[in-house]
This record gives C-alpha cells, structure tokens and sequence, in this order.
C-alpha cells in the first residue's frame, strides 16, 4: 500500500539536503520533481530540481486538471503533477512531496490520510545565515524570504511531525525513523510483537518528533520569529 509523505520548510531551513540524503537511504520512495514557471538558475536542470516551463503552458495543466496542488509563490507557478502519484502507485512506491505549506494544505484536503512533516531551522538568526550564505539572493529577496518564513511557520500545528534542522546528521536519522516508522503503522504491517529491537528504536526516534512531543522545545524558535516580526502583518 503506497504512503504520501509531504515535506514542507521555509526557505533556508535545509530541507532540500535532507530530502537528496533520505531518499539515498530509504528504498521505495518515488520523488515528485515541481513544474515551475521561474526561470532556472546557475547549475540547474530541466527534469532535475525542476520542470521549467513557460507560464501559458503551466496554466494550460491547471486547466486540464493535470496538478494535484499548485500556488504562485513570489510571482512564479509551482505545481505537483498527478502523474507522480498514479506512478508512484503502479511502482509500489510512497510518493515524497518537497512542497510548501499552500500546497501541502491542498494535498491534505485531497488525501487526508498523508504524512506531513515541517522542517524548522533553530531560530530566526540562523535561518538568516543560511540564506545569506548561500549567497543567491538581493538583499530584498533576503528579507521577503524572512517575512514570508515567519509567515510559514505560523502553519506549524498543521503538520504531524516537526523536525528540528540544527544538526544535520541527527536530522537526517530523524527524517529516516519518520518514513520508515509510518511505514510500520499502516494496515497489513507487523503488528507490535513482532518488530524488531532497531523498528521499535526507529520508531521511538519518530514518536519524539510528533507535534505533541515538541511543543516545549519549540517555543524559543517561534519566539525567535515572532520578535523580528513585521508591524502590521497579515
């Protein structure tokens, strides 16, 4: 029985090096690639980070229905294509979505029972960091992703699962016991007596992750956004 796991994160937060090691280490995952109306940048592909296509044609898919979730974010189309989940189907696959929180509410309406995962950096100060190391962006693009993060996480409670990125390795354990431990969970799996010591390790490392059992350590992050906030925001 094929699984959707949604992974969403504000930009910055490392979920892309997390998404690109996981899906080395967990077998059966199918990653569904965006289309995307914003021209590529330096080094990328078509196919690879993205599907690069003109913005008449993308409007031409959301007509035909083609999008199991699509948002414009900063004046640019990006869109999941439903043939990633049939796909993922026929190949006995759990369909991996990289997505943002528009669209990760759009996949929760259409397939409730799929797995969402947010990613936070350690605090507001850090997430500026990492954008400004990266060093891709104009200072005012710096400073809307800013925004629009604190926006994002606002959305936290509306995940099953938050994962802390502070330390990469330990995030990438965590990001594994969550996928592997949903796997155990689902109707026809091994029923408790009979997993092993490292399936009841993986998923005690994935129940420490769930909301419910994170809500105290992410008061400070959340603080951290909340105080550089902008006046007046929606």
């Amino acid at each position: 029985m094929s699984g959707v796991y949604i992974i969403s994160a504000p930009s910055g937060s490392g979920k892309s090096t997390l998404v690109n090691q996981v899906r080395l280490i967990v077998p059966g995952l199918k990653f569904s690639i965006s289309y995307t109306t914003r021209a590529p940048r330096a080094g990328e592909q078509n196919g690879r980070e993205y599907y690069f296509v003109p913005r008449s044609e993308f409007e031409e898919m959301v007509r035909r229905d083609e999008f199991l979730e699509y948002a414009d974010v900063f004046g640019n189309y990006y869109g999941t294509a439903r043939r990633f989940q049939f796909e993922a189907e026929e190949e006995g696959k759990d369909l991996l979505l990289d997505i943002d929180v528009q669209g990760a509410a759009q996949i929760k309406r259409k397939i409730p029972a799929a797995v969402s995962i947010f990613i936070l950096p350690p605090n507001r100060q850090e997430l500026e960091k990492r954008l400004r190391t990266r060093s891709l962006d104009a200072e005012e693009v710096i400073q809307r992703r800013l925004v629009t993060a604190s926006r994002e996480i606002e959305n936290y409670d509306k995940y099953d699962y938050i994962l802390v990125n502070d330390r990469l390795d330990e995030s990438i354990d965590a990001l594994k016991s969550i996928l592997l431990a949903e796997r155990l969970m689902r109707p026809g799996a091994q029923v408790q007596g009979q997993r092993s010591a490292d399936d009841t390790d993986l998923m005690a490392k994935a129940e420490r992750c769930r909301l419910k059992n994170v809500r105290e350590r992410l008061q400070p992050i959340l603080a951290s956004f909340e105080k550089a906030a902008v006046p007046g925001r929606r």
